[in-house]
């Protein structure tokens, strides 16, 4: 009876076309690339009781982190849990902003999320008074400083604005805030009550955030040069105390006078010993936020180029060896928070639906070409043979042609996409987009014809052409990694129950960071795991 039930389902997998049985038998799964916790991390800040809690944007979530084991815990979840900076109130209430949703929120203990405040996009940095008030400021999508009412009943109340990006601040024993101007390159002391500003250190690249010690001693982290320094606020004498990687977001000081550093594009924190320098790991990965992948094979070496959001990555093929041409905000470096990637020949394609923006980098030297700015929502870009750019741009739902100097020349291939995110080059000049929002795998002639290859897909992103001419599809919605027959749009079924699809952050778009896909020489396909911050290899058995 067995025998024939097996038998059965068999012929029925044969002629009802579904075949995941056969393709888990075909198909191995492997993590090339191990995950991490985070999802970048930005703001810190340690309780009474010397509990450290970190935030994230992109992950849209508040974490606990054990000081010894390095273990991550979310103690907010998304939606509330966005956070780009966290501080405490004298009465132990712990506060953060939703850099993103414009959102202030507050918790004390393990009480109720409160709302304080909303409407204020860039929310970003804020700190209570010894009496309990509280003080936040917009930067990068705004560039003000607020007092928040901490039973958010009022609207905020403006103190001042333009002042530089007043970035992670902190009230000194002088009960005046001192905080970084991002912008300037210097730390500030604002009165609040008087809402005046004064310099009391410069000379830093890229200041981000400060905090002060039991002794009275400022620290800052600069983040274009990965350097801990310490200040004098009385005469602004400058020490470099530490030596760290660029794209250091912010720093908590324990009652120990312990400092902890984050890193966005490490996904790292690491504790400073202030007299030494010396820094040990207390948590890092070694991805941080991997979205579009390209992949180019040299002979049969696969190399992997990866939009990693915080960071521009390679990773090989073979051994998973990760290496980092660009950060975001090292000195020197270019660099706009990719999201998407493309590589073919000695190209790689950087997009940022973020910042609008598509870089051209020369693949062998990891030098950048072109930064073209202004698209709306890029997900997605090619280079064709003639020199022009094919991009996907979901903010006007159009596939865009950018040519001539520095790409200024730009027209509208194709309209009317629904949610173009993955972009690959086909034969000649014909591409092959998907469209996530209507579940399509298209075809775009050069002459902007287009035509379906397969539909009622679920959120397919992340679209690569396979030496045999099939496509690779990252079939977001239903978390798995499907082949399609271009001749004739028939789906089959690689791999299934992927750790794919970070849910969007609020405030940002449904596609949220896309799943790449890429394929080598000889077939081997690997993906991107926005769940897991990891890379993941596909090869037949």
């Amino acid at each position: 009876m067995t025998s024939w039930l097996a038998l059965a389902a068999s012929v029925a997998a044969i002629v009802f076309g579904y075949a995941a049985g056969a393709s888990a038998q075909t198909y191995e799964v492997t993590k090339l690339v191990p995950g991490s916790a985070f999802h970048g991390v930005h703001g810190l800040g340690i309780d009474k009781s010397g509990r450290l809690f970190a935030g994230s944007v992109a992950g849209a979530a508040l974490y606990e982190i054990d000081r010894a084991s390095g273990a991550a815990k979310i103690a907010v979840p998304s939606p509330e849990g966005m956070s780009d900076d966290i501080a405490f109130a004298p009465d132990g209430t712990m506060a953060w902003t939703a850099f993103l949703t414009g959102d202030l929120y507050s918790r004390k203990g393990d009480g109720p999320v409160k709302k304080l405040a909303s409407g204020l996009p860039g929310i970003n940095s804020l700190a209570f008074r010894k009496d309990g008030r509280l003080y936040a400021t917009q930067v990068f999508l705004g560039d003000a400083l607020y007092e928040i009412d901490v039973e958010g009943a009022k609207p905020p109340r403006k103190i001042m604005e333009k002042m530089g990006g007043l970035n992670g601040f902190e009230f000194g024993p002088d009960d005046r805030l001192y905080g970084p101007l991002w912008f300037k390159g210097q730390v500030a002391r604002v009165d609040v009550d008087k809402a005046e500003l004064s310099v009391v250190a410069d000379g830093f690249k890229i200041p981000a955030a400060v905090n002060f010690d039991s002794k009275g001693n400022l620290w800052v982290v600069d983040t274009a040069l990965g350097q801990l320094v310490r200040v004098d606020p009385t005469t602004g004498a400058k020490k470099m105390v530490a030596q760290l990687k660029p794209s250091l977001d912010n720093l908590a000081i324990d009652g120990k006078d312990r400092i902890f550093v984050s890193n966005m594009a490490d996904n790292s924190i690491q504790e400073v010993d202030p007299e030494t320098g010396a820094a040990k790991q207390v948590i890092s990965g070694k991805l941080a936020l991997p979205g579009g992948i390209g992949v180019v094979s040299d002979g049969t070496k696969d190399t992997i180029y990866i939009a990693d959001v915080f960071a521009y990555r390679t990773v090989d093929g073979a051994t998973g060896e990760v290496s980092e041409p660009a950060r975001m905000h090292a000195d020197g470096v270019t660099l706009e928070y990719p999201m998407s990637a493309t590589a073919k020949g000695d190209d790689v394609l950087l997009s940022s639906w973020f910042t609008g923006t598509v870089q051209l980098i020369d693949r062998k030297t990891g030098k950048t070409k072109e930064m073209l700015h202004g698209f709306k929502a890029p997900h997605d870009a090619v280079k064709l043979g003639d020199g022009s750019i094919l991009v996907n741009e979901l903010g006007s739902k159009s596939l865009v042609r950018a040519s001539g100097e520095h790409g200024k020349d730009r027209t509208v291939v194709i309209g009317n996409l629904e949610g173009p995110v993955g972009l690959a080059v086909g034969s000649g000049d014909t591409v092959y987009l998907t469209e996530a929002f209507a579940g399509l795998v298209s075809k775009v002639e050069a002459n902007g014809e287009k035509s379906v290859v397969t539909k009622d897909l679920k959120g397919p992103e992340g679209i690569a052409v396979a030496p045999d001419g099939k496509l690779i599809v990252a079939e977001v919605g239903a978390r798995r990694i499907v082949q399609i027959d271009p001749k004739d749009g028939t789906v089959t079924e690689i791999a299934a129950n992927l750790p794919i699809g970070l849910p969007a952050a609020p405030g940002g778009l449904p596609s949220n960071i896309p799943t790449g896909v890429g394929v080598g020489a000889t077939g081997v396909i690997y993906f991107s795991s926005d769940l897991e911050n990891a890379i993941y290899r596909i090869t037949k058995k």
